[in-house]
């Protein structure tokens, strides 16, 4: 397998497929790169190079003590970039990766960088505060700290079974595969790591690092995202982010990689060849 260290001696796994322009993504939590295969399998099958990491304490990178917020996952990614020389990337970081895209340019500037797009994306702030009134209340983020350090085996079941893929909603016919294979990559990672993520993914206020990108940037959202509401998330970065273009999928929930995986394989790829 393929790692790279960081300077803190942390391994980041991570697969590179295809050749091409670079198409860079950044994982949710509490996933790992596994989640991104089926856009990977249809970009490098249509000419792109992909890449995709293990965000630290995820899947099969290390599982350091420390690091597990924000600007070290910028700094992972940034890692990942400058050891496979990638030049004229378009990333693209869905849910929590989202924020780790954003807080990569925020912190390093777009260099390397050609596009960008956030897919349910957390930014700009998912936590309720005085200046981000659409956000979701502390308590909620504190009931999914409480359920991972309960039994976070049932936690991520719970959360595959019912609003990350919408099978919560009347005449929603479950996946119990998809249910498995988001439990199997949640398991995967550490436990201290992914507990630490929750309060990285919420309580982090991107505003700054939006107003930084310039690149050409889309944002896609599901209108029924039960886990990043699109008001809070999806409408207010594509307001905040100079000339980005906002797709929304009506009815759709947040693991829109996997619930509309062909709309979404379509979408990123004719933004990837404009």
């Amino acid at each position: 397998m393929s790692y790279i260290t960081t300077n803190d001696g942390s391994q980041l796994y991570y697969k590179d497929w295809g050749q091409g322009q670079p198409v860079v993504f950044s994982h949710g939590w509490p996933l790992s790169s596994d989640s991104w295969e089926g856009q990977m399998l249809f970009l490098a099958d249509n000419g792109f190079r992909c890449i995709a990491h293990d965000r630290r304490g995820h899947g099969r990178s290390s599982q350091p003590w420390h690091g597990n917020e924000m600007d070290t996952y910028a700094d992972d990614l940034a890692a990942v970039l400058d050891a496979l020389d990638v030049r004229d990337a378009i990333l693209i970081g869905f849910s929590t990766g989202g924020g780790e895209v954003a807080r990569y340019i925020g912190r390093h500037g777009t260099a390397r960088v050609a596009k960008a797009v956030l897919v349910s994306a957390v930014p700009p702030q998912m936590v309720q505060t005085p200046d981000n009134p659409l956000g979701l209340p502390i308590a909620a983020f504190d009931d999914i700290r409480a359920g991972s350090a309960a039994n976070r085996a049932q936690l991520y079941k719970d959360i595959a079974g019912g609003p990350f893929f919408g099978y919560n909603r009347p005449g929603a016919t479950p996946s119990q595969g998809m249910i498995d294979w988001f439990w199997a990559q949640g398991m995967q990672g550490g436990h201290k790591n992914t507990y630490d993520c929750i309060k990285a993914f919420s309580e982090t206020d991107f505003t700054q690092d939006l107003k930084k990108f310039d690149v050409p940037t889309l944002v896609i959202h599901g209108d029924d995202d039960q886990i990043v509401p699109i008001d809070a998330a999806g409408r207010s970065s594509a307001r905040l982010v100079s000339n980005a273009q906002l797709i929304v999928y009506e009815g759709a929930p947040h693991g829109i990689t996997d619930t509309h995986k062909d709309r979404l394989n379509a979408d990123l790829l004719a933004f990837a060849r404009q």
